[in-house]
């Protein structure tokens, strides 16, 4: 059995559980590469290894099914992409993957791009002027990015009332599905809790962005983009509430992990970049050699190489996915550890993108890491900001380039320099966000 803190330590782990999610996990690998929590009636197997991450996520990922926080999450955001399971999950990832084909996505660069260039222009017209919320602007353009590429409509601009304040819904969502963690659902959601009541608000507002986006593609059939795939495929069950019900539920997913991820990744960036001038400086030049004056295409993701090495370095030290729960559906061994039937197992990439077995130096900012000419060695799974195995992340090609793309825009126009006042605080929620925002102000590169 793994090592682990002592039962009179349990009062201590629920209420890190609470306040402290990256603290526990950082405390449970300092037992090493295996660690077990006791977490009141549940034992959390915490794996810190790249041999444990390969084992649960790829190798034996049929004997897993998602765990503790996504569990839960469900009740949340819905039986969608991220959280259901089996037959259904296949069905529905089998469904959204032609619209994340490498030749589809390569299409798309051009409308990342422009957006890219538009962002960069709304914050060059604050220059001079009092800072702006990055993580708040970052999602506006991911939503922009996610609207035109995937469904092919403009979320930013809808009828007021109905998609107005959708960050704030989605805000309200990913709080409840954390009090659904904490809680391991055993609050009734009837109950007219604050958080709770922000939530039923949030969901009644997404269920009316999603109403109109559907109703909206029913004028104009016969697309081939996520939306309209999703109408068909909902349109052909035999029970048009079952039907309604997975729309609503894999555009609610989609809206959340398509915008949030990718916001997370570039607030992160920037912080890094404005805490890295050196790095900055060198991710300016590239952009400026590259790209001259014009947006970016398609082809430059080949030669802006640095900045995506900016990306996959923010993204080890930030993952945007902090925690792989699984649970196991029998008996196993994990890097020469039983793991009994029905255990929850965790894999945290933010821990194993620290673990200095991997990572030499691993709490300092080095885009190196990932030259072309770095050396070696190093395990697949010990970098896995995407997941891993059957469901890695289907949309990990897309986030990237955006991110490449708007870091390289950003960097060659404009600094965005945070204040002196404020750190920045990771908040491990479905995603890991800055907590509390990133106030920076605009300046002239």
């Amino acid at each position: 059995m793994p090592p682990g803190p002592p039962l009179h330590a349990t009062p201590r782990l629920l209420r890190a559980l609470v306040t402290d999610r990256i603290g526990l996990m950082t405390e449970a690998v300092r037992y090493g590469e295996a660690a077990r929590l006791r977490m009141g009636p549940k034992h959390l197997y915490v794996f810190d290894s790249a041999e444990a991450a390969k084992h649960v996520l790829a190798d034996n990922a049929a004997n897993y099914v998602k765990g503790i926080g996504l569990v839960q999450a469900r009740r949340a955001i819905g039986d969608g992409l991220l959280t259901s399971e089996g037959e259904l999950w296949r069905t529905q990832r089998a469904l959204i993957r032609p619209a994340f084909t490498a030749r589809r996505i390569t299409a798309q660069a051009d409308v990342v791009a422009k957006e890219a260039v538009a962002l960069a222009e709304r914050l060059a017209a604050r220059v001079g002027q009092g800072p702006v919320d990055v993580p708040d602007e970052m999602t506006g353009l991911t939503l922009g990015v996610l609207g035109r590429t995937l469904l092919d409509t403009d979320l930013l601009t809808a009828t007021p009332g109905v998609q107005a304040g959708i960050g704030r819904a989605f805000e309200a969502v990913q709080d409840q599905a954390m009090f659904e963690m904490v809680t391991l659902s055993a609050v009734p959601t009837w109950l007219p809790l604050p958080g709770q009541l922000r939530f039923r608000r949030a969901r009644r507002h997404l269920e009316r962005l999603v109403a109109a986006m559907v109703a909206e593609r029913a004028r104009r059939p016969d697309g081939d983009d996520v939306l309209s795939r999703l109408v068909a495929s909902a349109a052909a069950e035999p029970d048009p509430a079952v039907g309604r019900r997975r729309v609503r539920d894999e555009l609610v997913t989609l809206l959340l992990a398509g915008h949030e991820t990718t916001a997370s990744t570039l607030s992160w960036s920037l912080h890094h970049l404005d805490r890295h001038p050196g790095v900055a400086e060198r991710l300016r030049a590239e952009a400026r050699e590259v790209l001259g004056g014009r947006p970016p295409e398609a082809g430059d993701l080949r030669r802006i190489t640095y900045t995506g090495q900016v990306v996959a370095e923010a993204m080890r030290l930030h993952p945007p996915v902090w925690m792989l729960p699984r649970q196991a559906l029998a008996d196993d061994v994990v890097a020469g550890w039983d793991v009994p039937r029905g255990a929850d197992v965790a894999i945290s990439p933010y821990t194993l993108h620290r673990n200095p077995a991997y990572w030499p130096d691993p709490e300092r900012f080095d885009p190196d890491r990932f030259a072309p000419d770095a050396p070696g060695g190093r395990p697949r799974y010990a970098y896995i900001p995407f997941g891993g195995g059957p469901r890695f992340c289907v949309g990990s090609q897309l986030g990237t380039m955006e991110a490449v793309f708007v870091l390289a825009v950003l960097a060659r126009d404009l600094r965005l320099r945070g204040l002196p006042s404020r750190a920045a605080v990771p908040e491990p929620m479905l995603s890991l966000r800055v907590r509390g925002g990133l106030p920076m102000t605009v300046h002239r590169a």
